[in-house]
């Protein structure tokens, strides 16, 4: 199992960047072949002070394997949810990868 995870920071200038982030992601994203899990949400509030609440979104994908999520990351889907979705909406990123 591969797993990639996607901490996304939208832009506070544009207050629908959340929602827009998500149907992105369902629009782009859910449909990619090799995609065995799809999840996508906005940040959960806590009181733990432990658990970061500085972002707005998050993406967690399961693959079966390094070289599924290779093949997703240069899917034309993929690629036109970067230029269309995360460069417009977002002032950052922060992603998790591994294995197991």
């Amino acid at each position: 199992m591969f797993s990639h995870v996607v901490i996304f920071w939208t832009d506070p200038a544009k207050p629908q960047a959340p929602d827009e982030l998500i149907a992105g992601c369902e629009k782009y994203l859910r449909g990619i072949p090799g995609t065995l899990f799809f999840h996508v949400g906005k940040m959960a509030t806590s009181p733990r002070p432990v658990v970061d609440q500085s972002y707005q979104v998050a993406l967690n994908l399961v693959f079966a394997d390094k070289a599924a999520q290779d093949a997703y990351q240069v899917h034309p889907e993929h690629l036109e949810f970067v230029a269309k979705v995360f460069k417009p909406l977002c002032l950052s990123a922060r992603i998790y990868d591994f294995e197991g």
